[in-house]
């Protein structure tokens, strides 16, 4: 008599089935990148936020409110480190160059507005240590989600630019001495990257707009001298106030 039993069929497993585990590799990469896209959405919001109080202190007005307007500015820093905190955990730590195109430039946003705060408040530059303590994240790569070192220099670049507007600014709120120490500050700013061997094009590009910006912070500084008003005020920094 012939057996009804229907013989069983094994299916291979997705682990044995590589079309299969390409599938789900690829799902669980675009599920991925939508979520950091939609936290890196929500940095690029803050980032504006806190461009905008910092554009404040190039109004007249705005130099004698500096501290004030740093005060609110680190307030919106701790949404930064929120949002950080967040985007750690749509990906695994040892992915972080797979997916870093998608935050590197609005890092490098932050990056440049940790280091204008931060020369507002002391007129220092900030180290990358610090910023990335102001972001809630590491300096170290072994560490997991870290401020990587082009990151931080690209930031840091954009400082020059912003610093350069201050200046010419500062002569219009008659802040003549605040100049000088920009140019001081740019000037060794400049000295430091040209010990660099900067191997990314983006970097050396960058540091071609610092030379511009150094040259433009110089003839603010002689327009001063001839007009004798380089010395007409005591030299007084935002962190004395």
């Amino acid at each position: 008599m012939q057996s009804n039993t229907i013989p069983s069929i094994t299916l291979p497993s997705a682990e044995h089935n590589p079309t299969q585990c390409r599938a789900i590799q690829y799902n669980s990469s675009m599920q991925s990148n939508t979520e950091i896209r939609k936290v890196v959405q929500t940095l690029e919001q803050t980032a504006r936020e806190i461009l905008i109080l910092l554009q404040g202190v190039h109004q007249e007005a705005g130099f004698k409110d500096i501290p004030a307007k740093c005060v609110k500015v680190r307030e919106h820093f701790s949404t930064v480190r929120s949002q950080l905190a967040i985007l750690k955990t749509k990906f695994p730590s040892e992915q972080y160059y797979r997916f870093h195109d998608q935050w590197r430039f609005v890092l490098q946003r932050l990056v440049f507005l940790a280091s204008f705060l931060v020369y507002l408040e002391t007129e220092e530059l900030v180290t990358r240590e610090a910023v990335a303590e102001i972001l809630g994240i590491e300096y170290e790569r072994e560490k997991g989600f870290h401020l990587d070192i082009e990151d931080y220099l690209s930031g840091v670049l954009n400082l020059a630019s912003e610093l350069s507007r201050l200046a010419v600014n500062s002569v219009t709120a008659r802040d003549y001495a605040r100049p000088l120490r920009i140019a001081t500050f740019i000037n060794e700013l400049d000295f430091g990257f040209r010990l660099l061997n900067l191997k990314n094009d983006s970097l050396r590009k960058r540091y071609d707009g610092l030379k511009y910006d150094v040259k433009k912070i110089e003839e603010v500084v002689y327009d001063l001298s001839i007009r004798g008003l380089s010395r007409s005020q005591p030299s007084t920094s935002s962190a004395d106030k």
